[in-house]
């Protein structure tokens, strides 16, 4: 049982988080690198291209790409930054297996042996199913089709998924079922056109500071900007008009401006009539959804919610964009639906300057959803259970029907899962679900329950303490591959360095794995081009069809859009330029999306609402950021947000040591008092681990379609943290190097 056998100091006085002060080579004259290297940044789903400078096999610095056509040089923070990972003194550099006080080192071979020797001795007594794989998805699509090939025929389980569960899987339902595919309709130079931008639960400038270029250039041309979010966050600080709403009540509020669309005839008849499947049910499902009902339940004036129709309904071109403020619920597919219908009933779609996008959080969320690693997908964004859909896989991979896996557990579900004995093994890569998963006072006593727990990973995570055998893998910059932007534009990541000491590629870590596990003839690539190249064809006829996509054109073109099906195909910037949905029949469908609420709302007991979500200096679980010193400076820890009138009514002040409490526990934290938040809200950022998780607090139900967790509704209570916690919290601080008052 993998319980920590040291106490956490000790982790992380071992293996950090450290805090690098330097670049590789000090404070001393920078010499001049032997070369340049064009690659794309790894810290979110734009996927910037930098230039990495190299000197003597090491990475020590960083310039702009200029020519690369989406961000132009322009990077965030963490971009300009990324670079002092590669070297950093925390990486891992040998294999590590568990004793008796933490962690030895050991050869490859011994660890890889164990590895396979465990995973095949569960299944051998508990079924094929009892050992299960977690990815991340910021790995590269040759690696996330890799892992999915690896989970499925040389472990032979059904239950593999990824941390995207956590990300673009509520989007990716909801396109699916509207339009037949999964993917932004648009490329973000279609936003600049627009003559209204909405912005529907989406940080821009914090989350994906590149995109608001394009924003920006859309309100140079007179665009009106909308956003929708609890929280005056900086993008809605600039908006035309700003829908400070109730967490959790998204799909009221687009209840209503359909309604109001529909009153005024500001929809487009023809579209929706010939172009579109389920008109007439959404439009009566929105008959008695008012300004006035929706402002009820969203806390927002019922004239503003006209006004928001208005600007849309008589628009002649729009673009809506939104993310995980309006995906990271239990009813997440029927946010995303509602949104859609706005767009249709419009019938402002595939055409210039009128769009749609679902911004990607992880790095590369778009790829990595498309070619493997979630539990119902196969490569091409293919079912698998469909029969059609599993011949082309068998086919490609050389088995039987009978050899290939059917839909296994989610990413929850497999935490579950192992709570219930069902699970005993797990291999896990790139994932830190102590900090990224929700409850994760459960997740911890579900680590502690496994009987194996195996870790790929370049750092010491929060969660690799709790594993058995911890494998040093690679970042983006030692592996040649590709990798898939949020407006699915597939670009090259290029192998700048080697990794450092005895690490290795995940690649052949995966490939040494399958071999020790006697699958050696279905992993016999000797590049990741190889790897690229059976994708390819794996993924011909899906819809997410890369089979025109090489190497050669990637790097030629800056990038090649998919579908693409051929390699004289010239790729697909915009989707449905013909007017046809990807399904059968060409159609779009509108579903009606009935309001209901979250899975737990405010109460006597708790009576506030607690949303979480990212800091601009950080990434996901902060596994990357928390080490590098100018991102760290700027947002040492987490905070809660609050607004004046409840800090009064409270009788709290600024700074203050305030504890928030969930039915699933308690933090403690610093107080920061903002004006640009609703009085009934309280906001936590979550890239912090252990006693300041903020998903300590959150919620594990989920959407009944897409498994996503309901992150962003949770029922708190906040008060003034007592004096052992204050002190506990102090304490917690000055080891993890933080502030606290």
């Amino acid at each position: 049982m993998a319980h920590l056998r040291l106490p956490i100091a000790d982790y992380i006085r071992e293996y950090g988080p450290h805090v690098s002060d330097s670049p590789v080579t000090g404070w001393g004259p920078k010499p001049e690198p032997d070369r340049l290297v064009e690659t794309h940044c790894c810290f979110c789903g734009m996927q910037c291209g930098v230039k990495l400078q190299v000197k003597d096999g090491r990475v020590i610095g960083i310039e702009p790409w200029e020519e690369f056509p989406f961000n132009e040089g322009r990077l965030c923070p963490k971009g300009v930054k990324r670079y002092m990972q590669t070297h950093h003194p925390d990486r891992l550099t040998d294999p590590l297996i568990r004793d008796g006080a933490g962690f030895r080192k050991a050869s490859w071979d011994e660890a890889l042996d164990l590895v396979a020797s465990k995973a095949r001795a569960i299944q051998a007594k508990r079924g094929k199913n009892a050992f299960a794989m977690l990815s991340g998805v910021s790995l590269s699509n040759e690696k996330s089709y890799l892992v999915g090939k690896f989970a499925r025929l040389a472990l032979g389980t059904a239950n593999l998924d990824y941390n995207g569960r956590f990300c673009m899987v509520s989007a990716g339902a909801g396109n699916k079922k509207a339009f037949g595919i999964d993917r932004t309709a648009n490329t973000w130079e279609d936003i600049p056109e627009a003559g209204v931008v909405l912005l529907a639960g989406t940080n821009v400038s914090e989350c994906f500071p590149t995109l608001t270029h394009y924003i920006w250039k859309a309100r140079d041309r007179g665009a009106k900007l909308i956003v929708v979010d609890p929280r005056e966050t900086p993008i809605a600080r600039t908006a035309d008009l700003h829908v400070a709403l109730r967490p959790g009540t998204d799909s009221a509020l687009n209840q209503a401006l359909l309604h109001e669309l529909v009153a005024n005839g500001w929809f487009d008849r023809e579209f929706v009539e010939q172009r579109c499947t389920g008109w007439a049910e959404l439009r009566a499902s929105v008959e008695r959804c008012t300004p006035e009902w929706a402002a009820e339940i969203c806390g927002v004036p019922a004239a503003l919610i006209r006004e928001v129709a208005a600007a849309w309904g008589q628009a002649k071109t729009s673009f809506l964009l939104h993310a995980r403020g309006v995906e990271q619920h239990t009813k997440g597919v029927e946010n995303v639906l509602s949104l859609i219908n706005l767009v249709l009933a419009t019938g402002r779609i595939g055409r210039r300057g009128c769009g749609y996008g679902t911004i990607t959080g992880q790095g590369n969320g778009q790829g990595g959803r498309e070619h493997g690693h979630k539990c119902d997908q196969l490569p091409g964004n293919r079912d698998i259970e469909n029969p059609e859909h599993r011949k082309h896989i068998c086919d490609v991979w050389r088995i039987s029907d009978a050899e290939l896996p059917r839909k296994g557990k989610t990413t929850v579900e497999i935490v579950e899962a192992i709570h219930a004995g069902e699970i005993r093994g797990l291999l896990n890569i790139c994932f830190n679900p102590m900090v990224s998963h929700p409850d994760t006072g459960f997740t911890r006593e579900a680590l502690e329950k496994l009987e194996f727990f195996c870790v790929v990973d370049f750092f010491m995570s929060e969660t690799a303490r709790y594993a058995d055998v911890v494998l040093p893998g690679s970042l983006h910059e030692e592996e040649e591959g590709t990798s898939t932007t949020a407006e699915a534009r597939v670009v090259r990541i290029r192998a700048a360095v080697e990794p450092p000491g005895n690490a290795r590629r995940d690649t052949w870590i995966l490939l040494e794995l399958a071999r020790r596990l006697g699958k050696e003839e279905h992993f016999r690539f000797s590049s990741s081009e190889d790897i690229f190249n059976e994708l390819r064809r794996a993924s011909a006829g899906g819809t997410a069809d890369y089979a025109g996509i090489t190497y050669e054109r990637v790097e030629r073109e800056m990038g090649v859009f998919w579908p693409c099906p051929s390699e004289g195909h010239p790729g697909t910037p915009r989707l449905f330029e013909d007017g046809r949905s990807y399904h059968p029949d060409g159609k779009f469908k509108l579903i009606p999306t009935p309001y209901r609420p979250s899975a737990e709302v405010p109460d006597a007991e708790f009576p506030l609402y607690m949303t979480s979500g990212r800091s601009v200096f950080h990434y996901l679980s902060g596994t990357q950021t928390r080490r590098i010193k100018f991102l760290v400076e700027k947002s040492p820890g987490p905070v809660c947000e609050m607004h004046p009138a409840l800090a009064a009514r409270l009788g709290l002040v600024d700074r203050q040591l305030v504890t928030v409490e969930t039915r699933r526990g308690g933090i403690t934290v610093p107080l920061r008092i903002v004006e640009a938040i609703r009085e009934d809200t309280v906001f936590i950022p979550y890239h912090w681990p252990e006693e300041l998780a903020a998903n300590q607090l959150t919620v594990r139900a989920l959407d009944p379609v897409s498994k996503m967790p309901e992150f962003k509704v949770a029922a708190c209570r906040v008060r003034a943290a007592t004096r052992g916690e204050a002190d506990r919290a102090r304490s917690l601080f000055a080891e993890l190097k933080l502030e606290a008052s």
